[in-house]
């Protein structure tokens, strides 16, 4: 039943140093509205979860649905093996973050917690800086089941 829906997916970077890390996501939420929280969960397999494990920050880019080797990239590619970011067009963003430029909406979230979820752990977000350049649809669910993950889940 789970996987009949069809919610949007996310790229979240980081920075931990001179070190990049960035994955797709599927798992992730608003947490609370007063205060404004977000909830993103990365796997414990990803390079971005070792990297995330020591930032202070994270950015979540809403993924556009043209945006499919973009998706390709941060979800069938490990960072272990890979530089992403030599692939695609980033700057460097709030607190040294790579922010994607395919991506228009974004924001910068402080890590306030981490929570271990199984697999994955939860990492609590506070948005500290947004940016919102259009309305339109987000790449989603059904369409990343296409990509082969770059780790196992």
């Amino acid at each position: 039943m789970v996987g009949t829906l069809d919610y949007p997916m996310f790229i979240v970077t980081t920075r931990t140093g001179d070190e990049l890390g960035g994955c797709l996501i599927g798992f992730a939420s608003q947490a609370s509205v007063k205060p404004s929280l977000f909830l993103v969960c990365l796997s414990v397999r990803n390079r971005t979860y070792r990297l995330g494990r020591q930032a202070k920050w994270l950015a979540v880019h809403f993924v556009p649905a043209h945006a499919d080797p973009l998706a390709q990239l941060f979800g069938g590619q490990t960072g272990d093996d890979v530089d992403k970011f030599a692939s695609c067009p980033w700057d460097e963003g709030p607190h040294g973050l790579p922010i994607l430029r395919e991506c228009e909406n974004w924001f910068v979230g402080r890590v306030l917690e981490r929570t271990p979820f199984g697999d994955h752990v939860g990492f609590l977000l506070e948005p500290e800086v947004t940016h919102y350049g259009s309305a339109g649809r987000q790449f989603t669910f059904h369409r990343a089941k296409r990509i082969e993950p770059g780790h196992e889940a």
